[in-house]
């Protein structure tokens, strides 16, 4: 895989993009990006709001995944969102992603990788969950119940720094995750 700027001119790796979030997110957020529409305008805007959006393409130029950041605070960066097509998982694609976006940002002088992680499906034992009582014990003992990918990041370096309770609805927690450069 190679990995490249996704270029804004570029309709046919758009349309992979915005696939890519569909099938992506269907299980994990369903919400999301329910229709290829909807993610079709997700890319559009984020390569117009000036975010680093990044493409995995096979030899053929295929895009089996992309990456989006953007700048957040001054020396911290937002990763949303990385997606890897589902028929494509498990190859390392992801991670490469999320590699080549952390070099970006550290060449533009951040120090710290942030991202949310919503847990809207019953995913992680933080779901259905009162987190405004003992909150960090709930966030100590999490646990993955379907395959959410708050242990994907984990394993690429970045830990659970909080969460924001109830944000997709009473229960549907968001996974604030970060890592220093």
């Amino acid at each position: 895989m190679l990995i490249t700027r996704l270029d804004p001119t570029d309709t046919l790796a758009i349309q992979q993009a915005a696939e890519a979030l569909v099938a992506g997110f269907v299980v994990m957020a369903p919400n999301a990006w329910p229709d290829l529409d909807a993610a079709i305008e997700e890319v559009h805007q984020a390569l117009h709001e000036q975010k680093l959006c990044l493409a995995a393409r096979d030899d053929e130029g295929r895009v089996h995944g992309w990456i989006g950041g953007q700048h957040a605070y001054a020396r911290v960066w937002e990763l949303h969102p990385l997606v890897v097509h589902p028929r494509s998982q498990g190859q390392g694609i992801g991670r490469s992603l999320v590699a080549t976006l952390e070099h970006e940002v550290r060449q533009r002088g951040g120090l710290t990788m942030l991202l949310g992680t919503d847990d809207e499906t019953d995913m992680t034992t933080l779901s259905g969950v009162d987190l405004y009582q003992d909150t960090w014990a709930h966030v100590t003992a999490i646990r993955n119940l379907k395959g959410h990918p708050f242990e994907f990041y984990l394993k690429c370096g970045y830990k659970i720094v909080g969460v924001v309770p109830d944000a997709n609805g009473y229960g549907r927690t968001d996974i604030l995750m970060a890592r220093r450069l």
